[in-house]
């Protein structure tokens, strides 16, 4: 039977997060393209609740959080085909920047689908998924996440300012393209170090991992980055509190279910071991560096 425990605390947070981001949602998009009378940037934030809240009910009912992170990535696709088609004609800029985002939420959601269906299930979800409250939270904490990390792409796409392509637009790009290819590679060498039977049971200190000890997420970070650069041009008034993107997702990343998490478990299984200790000692957290010859 699911556990009910800790319910009256779950919902309280479910409600507070659909507040804060459906707020945030509406102002952000207040000066954007509207549609029936409603930003279509808080039609975006209603998208992302309403793609999240309807597979959590058989994921409950499953006790499964297999379609999780492919979740996450449908529900960017989501938005940004709801940003698209309500905010039409688009301009170059917010085409290649919807489409920039498809691509890597693409990548990284079959990424992350393919290794929990190969792990059979995902850690993080050990103490929740026969929790339905608590189950609610996380799908509802990923809606939010959806949102505020698309939140710059989204002011541009439904922006009412069209600016033609400036040095902003490429500047940004080329940091989104260096983001992006830096999170493929760190995790495509990660994937390859974990298929080799000679490396089991062994962390990774090579390829870009050497330079830094979750290159991924640096990756991650400076693509959205790159996005904001790019939407910098357009924004104005509430739009403005689209710059929490990038800062949003380093924030999440390095404080809150990211690093800490992956560096608790690694600390567990590998916390003895002296090369490890000596990894983390000479290897920088986030910010690549060379390795010291």
């Amino acid at each position: 039977m699911a556990s009910f425990k800790h319910a009256p605390r779950s919902i309280i947070t479910v409600v507070i997060v659909t507040i804060i981001a459906l707020a945030f949602g509406w102002f952000a998009g207040s000066a954007g393209t509207q549609w029936n009378g409603l930003p279509v940037f808080f039609i975006c934030t209603l998208i992302a609740f309403l793609v999240n809240w309807g597979v959590f009910i058989p994921s409950a009912i499953a006790k499964s959080e297999r379609f999780f992170d492919l979740v996450g990535a449908i529900t960017y696709l989501s938005m940004l085909a709801a940003a698209c088609i309500l905010s039409a004609p688009l301009d170059p800029r917010s085409v290649i920047v919807a489409a920039m985002v498809a691509i890597w939420c693409t990548r990284l959601g079959t990424f992350l689908f393919k290794r929990i269906s190969d792990a059979g299930d995902d850690k993080r979800f050990d103490k929740i998924r026969g929790n339905p409250p608590r189950f609610l939270v996380a799908w509802t904490l990923q809606a939010l996440w959806c949102i505020l990390t698309a939140a710059a792409a989204l002011a541009v796409i439904t922006s009412t300012e069209r600016v033609a392509l400036d040095w902003f637009f490429w500047i940004g790009g080329l940091i989104w393209l260096f983001g992006f290819a830096f999170e493929v590679i760190a995790d495509r060498q990660k994937s390859a170090f974990k298929k080799d039977p000679a490396n089991e049971g062994d962390f990774i200190d090579c390829g870009l991992w050497a330079w830094s000890q979750h290159p991924n997420y640096f990756g991650e970070i400076v693509l959205w980055g790159g996005i904001l650069v790019m939407a910098i041009p357009v924004l104005s008034g509430w739009s403005w509190l689209a710059v929490i993107s990038p800062f949003f997702v380093a924030f999440l990343l390095t404080k809150v279910s990211g690093i800490p998490m992956l560096d608790e478990a690694a600390e567990k299984r590998w916390g003895d071991d002296p090369a490890y200790q000596a990894y983390r000692k000479n290897t920088p957290v986030l910010i690549p560096r060379p390795p010291k010859s």
